[in-house]
């Protein structure tokens, strides 16, 4: 009996970690999906505790019936939500149902299997209730680390949510036919045993049908069909391909959903991000993030420079930059240069560990819409890369759009000021992103000239004229009145959101 306890506690946090992680993977804000799930589950445990109490006179199959219903619920509870995101446009309100309904049969099991306990060996309330949470929290403790290590990287959240319900279908139900059979009807362990069938048999059929699924739901929330799809340990990588009827192909890269580039108009992108903060020094180069390559090739585009080192957190990524056809094509290679020097790891961690200095810093990270990657837009942040600027050196940021996130390019410009560092904040039009901000910056009290080298290679789209352009920013863009965000006070994420929203 206190295995089938430890069990059903393992799955149940796993239904619980599957919906906070999914949240994450489709909506970011990891913080924000946290605590929606974890309130609304413990809120609704302490109901189903309340409303099992009727139960308790039929102990045994009202636990079987419990865990036959939380096995299916939970057991499903991944893909009815992907679907629900995908199709239906009801995330939110249908991760709500979801936790409350899971939270619920969870909290249903406490007071039946305390019962249940009490019929095998009679025994004063403390030792029962001592004895129930210790299998409890064990069995836990071993769903809390199973999620990360072992059921999410083979089988994936749909999949892992399955066999999770499969493994709480056979415990729930098999122990209460094993060891109360005897206290059961006929007709009783008749019904139970087609429950549990009928319960294995839909999760089972869901699991083989689950990959053709998925490849529908993730098509239905892209335009342009998928090449590619690969969920690592850090993000969702997506690739699409359309072929125009005048033969030109608009690859596009995705990371947890947000567009990364456009094949069709990257180089307005990476052009203005790279070029203004290689216009001073730079012999040594450091692009944090970036992953993809393309600020990589707009760099290496100058002879002069003798070094580069990128730091990209998902190895999965860089290995795709560089095997991948259609990346490889539009990165021109570049991983093959001698003078670049890859990195794999999460660059807040790294900086703090770096001793050597650099003419110029690209900062090319993913939008801030989370608590994890808004670190990497912080006063911290921007402060251990002022450390590693060598003087006279450039740092430049993609900072966001000022049109459709004012408060968010702002916010990461004050942030970067409030490091110690001289600003130039600039825009540009990029079709795919819209109207889309970068700030320069470099220490000191003196702002970097905003200009382009005389060295600088033959560019497609940014010359004199446009970076004097992209300095004005019209008045309805001035949107001076944000806070720094810090590690402390990760503002930029409640910015983000909200402009992003309602964009």
């Amino acid at each position: 009996m206190l295995a089938a306890v430890f069990t059903c506690a393992a799955c149940g946090l796993v239904y619980e970690l599957a919906l906070v992680a999914l949240g994450s993977y489709l909506v970011g804000n990891s913080v924000t999906q946290a605590s929606i799930v974890l309130s609304v589950m413990v809120f609704a445990m302490g109901v189903g505790s309340l409303a099992a109490k009727p139960l308790q006179r039929h102990p045994v199959t009202a636990f079987a019936l419990v865990e036959a219903a939380l096995a299916m619920t939970g057991g499903l509870s991944v893909l009815a939500l992907y679907a629900a995101f995908a199709w239906l446009d009801l995330y939110v309100p249908a991760l709500v149902v979801v936790a409350f309904v899971v939270g619920a049969l969870i909290g249903a099991e406490i007071p039946l299997l305390m019962t249940l306990l009490q019929r095998i060996r009679r025994q004063d309330a403390g030792s029962a209730v001592a004895d129930l949470f210790a299998a409890d929290y064990v069995g836990a403790l071993v769903g809390g680390l199973a999620f990360p290590f072992l059921l999410l990287p083979v089988f994936g959240h749909i999949k892992g949510a399955l066999v999770v319900g499969v493994v709480n279908a056979v415990a729930g139900i098999a122990v209460v036919l094993w060891l109360f059979r005897r206290q059961l009807g006929r007709g009783v362990r008749a019904g139970l045993w087609a429950g549990m069938a009928g319960v294995l048999a839909v999760l089972g059929a869901t699991y083989a049908l689950a990959d053709g699924f998925e490849v529908t739901a993730r098509q239905a929330l892209y335009r342009d069909p998928i090449a590619l799809a690969e969920r690592t340990p850090y993000q969702e990588i997506v690739i699409t391909r359309k072929a125009a009827v005048s033969g030109r192909r608009d690859v596009r890269l995705f990371l947890n959903g947000d567009l990364q580039f456009s094949s069709v108009d990257e180089y307005r992108y990476h052009e203005s991000l790279v070029h203004p903060a290689l216009a001073g020094a730079r012999g040594s180069v450091l692009v944090l993030g970036g992953g993809d390559g393309l600020a990589l090739r707009e760099v290496l585009r100058y002879r002069d420079v003798r070094e580069v080192t990128l730091v990209e957190l998902d190895p999965e990524m860089l290995r795709l930059a560089r095997t991948y056809r259609d990346l490889a094509d539009l990165n021109g290679h570049a991983f093959a240069d001698p003078r670049v020097r890859t990195v794999e790891a999460d660059a807040f961690s790294w900086l703090r560990g770096a001793s050597r200095r650099y003419d110029a810093v690209i900062v090319d990270m993913p939008d801030p819409d989370d608590v994890s990657t808004a670190k990497l837009y912080s006063v911290e942040f921007y402060g251990l890369v002022e450390r590693v600027l060598a003087p006279g050196g450039r740092m430049v940021v993609q900072a966001g759009s000022p049109y459709f996130a004012p408060r968010s390019f702002w916010c990461i410009e004050k942030s970067i000021r409030a490091a110690g560092l001289a600003t130039v904040p600039y825009h540009v039009d990029v079709p795919s992103f819209g109207d889309w901000g970068f700030v320069l910056a470099a220490p000191g009290a003196a702002r970097p000239p905003l200009a382009l080298a005389s060295a600088a290679p033959p560019l497609r789209f940014l010359d004199s004229d446009v970076l004097r352009a992209a300095a004005v920013f019209g008045k309805d863009l001035r949107h001076r009145d944000v806070d720094v965000n810090t590690l402390a006070h990760p503002r930029l994420v409640d910015y983000e959101n909200q402009e992003w929203r309602d964009a």
